[in-house]
């Protein structure tokens, strides 16, 4: 968890002023705005098995350390960015060069830690796993928030390639002398179509409601600066408070009544907290928008990975967390500029309305996992 808080923390400083430094420092539209967040993501597409072999190969630790390596990486194409920034084309360029190696960092980073928990504890212990170190990974993002929107305010983008250099290097030090549990099985080289067949219906739900996440994190600051509204992190860390509060209160409900059922009720919560964003005339109505869609979101994903994991055997776990994010990382790829291409045409306020209904279709894929016939008891 410390090492997932501490990698996270540079992905979460840039959240609220990447799309601040693309449409007024560079001069690009919004749908701009959502291809450069969504970059990271499309990236992580194309790293989340590889990163979910990898841990199972070589342990989640090498995993996380790898990240780190990556992430320092991606700091130094930011700064390059920001050299680059009289000619706004050629410093777009690096910066999606740089949000690139960010989201194969962020991959192996998340992917890497989960899979180093799940090693540590046996099963019926899964869904406290997955929730507890994506909660260490949305209090980074709570944090980071307004710890990249005072650094940008007083030095510009400058300052978060900054960090997103150094930090990483600093945390790798700390974690080179960590235990890393020692590998207990070898993984079947047959096994990827049987994890396809456990992984891809409980990936779809997560995908389908991560369109609200992706519509928070990458529109969220737009929105309260189109309306005035201070500070212009608030949505992103309400949300964040809120998932983070949820999960270590309510963390052991997917292993108690079942994540499937568990996703069932948080997915509503999560669409209504959408509408009310999508509808909010008031920073207060907005932020109780966020905060609900952040307590519905919490218990979504980790119920749903609870019934990717199950349905897979111990030696693949990291290759079906992978495989499960994946989804996750197809939604936010495609998401961003989808939902940036909806604000250019009928407003900030309907990328939240749009999301919302999105979102509520994890229904369907979280009750045939709950009652479908096919389902093993």
């Amino acid at each position: 968890m410390a090492a997932v808080l501490a990698g996270f923390v540079v992905i979460g400083a840039a959240l609220p002023v990447l799309p601040l430094h693309v449409n007024q420092d560079l001069g690009f539209g919004t749908f701009v705005v959502g291809l450069v967040a969504g970059a990271q993501f499309a990236a992580s597409v194309a790293t989340r098995i590889w990163s979910g072999s990898y841990s199972d190969a070589h342990g989640g630790k090498r995993s996380v350390v790898l990240g780190l390596i990556a992430a320092a990486v991606a700091g130094l194409l930011y700064l390059l960015s920001t050299a680059f920034a009289p000619s706004p084309l050629l410093s777009i360029t690096v910066l999606l060069m740089g949000r690139a190696v960010l989201g194969g960092a962020e991959s192996f980073i998340i992917t890497g830690g989960v899979s180093w928990g799940l090693a540590m504890v046996d099963s019926s212990h899964a869904g406290k796993v997955i929730a507890w170190v994506g909660t260490a990974m949305f209090v980074a993002l709570a944090f980071g928030g307004p710890l990249g929107t005072m650094l940008f305010t007083s030095h510009g983008f400058t300052a978060i390639g900054l960090v997103t250099t150094f930090l990483p290097l600093l945390v790798l030090l700390f974690l080179l002398r960590a235990p890393n549990p020692p590998l207990q099985f070898a993984r079947k080289k047959s096994a990827f179509g049987s994890v396809i067949g456990a992984v891809w219906l409980p990936g779809l739900g997560a995908a389908l409601s991560s369109i609200g996440y992706c519509a928070i994190l990458a529109f969220g600051s737009l929105l309260y600066a189109n309306h005035g509204w201070q500070p212009i992190w608030l949505a992103f860390t309400a949300f964040g408070a809120a998932l983070i509060a949820a999960r270590m209160m309510f963390g052991h409900l997917p292993d108690k009544f079942g994540g499937a059922r568990t996703a069932l009720v948080f997915v509503l919560v999560q669409s209504a907290g959408l509408i009310l964003m999508g509808l909010a005339q008031t920073s207060r109505m907005a932020s109780a928008g966020a905060m609900l869609a952040g307590l519905g979101y919490s218990l979504v994903y980790p119920g749903l990975g609870i019934e990717a994991v199950r349905g897979t055997s111990p030696e693949n776990r990291g290759l079906a967390m992978g495989i499960y994010t994946v989804f996750l990382d197809v939604a936010m790829a495609i998401g961003s500029p989808s939902l940036g291409w909806i604000a250019d045409r009928n407003g900030l306020s309907m990328v939240f309305l749009v999301s919302a209904g999105v979102t509520f279709c994890t229904l369907a894929a979280a009750l045939h996992l709950a009652y479908g016939s096919h389902r093993a008891r």
